[in-house]
C-alpha cells in the first residue's frame, strides 16, 4: 500500500553530494518545514531531462517564495544525481536527492518495476507535498503519463 495523504513521511536514509556524498535522513528533510518532493524514474532519461525536473528549476523561487523547499529524487546514485542536476543547471537549494537501494520508495510503497527497460526497480513518477513530515498532497502519475507531478500541477494545487 502507498503512503497516503495524512501519513507521516517514513524515516529512511537518503544520500546527497554537497562537500563529498553525505547521508540525510528524511526526519532531517522534512520535519519543520514544507517540502515538495518529486521523483523520477531515472535521471537522464527523456521525460525526466526534457519536462519535469526543468519545470522545477523553471519554477524553483515559485516554491521559494512561499516558503517552500524542493527537492527531486530518483533510485540513482549521489554522483550520478550531482552530474544530472549540473547538466539541468539546478539552482543553489534543490535538493538532488539519491535513493540508490529504493528503500526510500518501497517505504513510501511507490516502486516501479521496470526490469523490462533494463532500469529493474525505480520510482514511479510522483510529486508530494508535505508539512512538517505529513504528506498534505500527493500526485502519483499513471503509467507513462507526465500531468499531475509537475512544477505546474503542483504550484496550483498548493494551499
Amino acid at each position: 500500500m502507498s503512503i497516503q495523504v495524512g501519513d507521516r513521511i517514513p524515516e529512511v536514509p537518503l544520500q546527497r553530494i554537497r562537500e563529498g556524498v553525505e547521508t540525510v535522513d528524511t526526519r532531517t528533510l522534512f520535519d519543520d518545514r514544507k517540502v515538495v518532493l518529486f521523483a523520477v524514474p531515472g535521471a537522464f532519461t527523456p521525460t525526466c531531462s526534457e519536462k519535469h525536473l526543468p519545470g522545477f528549476v523553471r519554477h524553483f523561487e515559485d516554491f521559494r517564495s512561499r516558503g517552500i523547499a524542493v527537492a527531486c529524487m530518483s533510485v540513482n546514485d549521489p554522483f550520478v544525481m550531482q552530474a544530472w542536476g549540473r547538466s539541468q543547471d539546478v539552482p543553489d537549494g534543490l535538493m538532488m536527492l539519491a535513493d540508490g537501494n529504493g528503500d526510500f520508495t518501497r517505504a513510501l510503497g511507490l516502486e516501479l518495476d521496470a526490469s523490462s527497460y533494463g532500469m529493474g526497480t525505480r520510482a514511479k513518477r510522483f510529486a508530494l507535498y508535505a508539512e512538517g513530515g505529513v504528506v498534505k498532497q500527493l500526485h502519483v502519475e499513471a503509467p507513462g503519463e507526465f500531468r499531475v507531478s509537475s512544477a505546474e500541477h503542483v504550484l496550483a494545487q498548493l494551499p
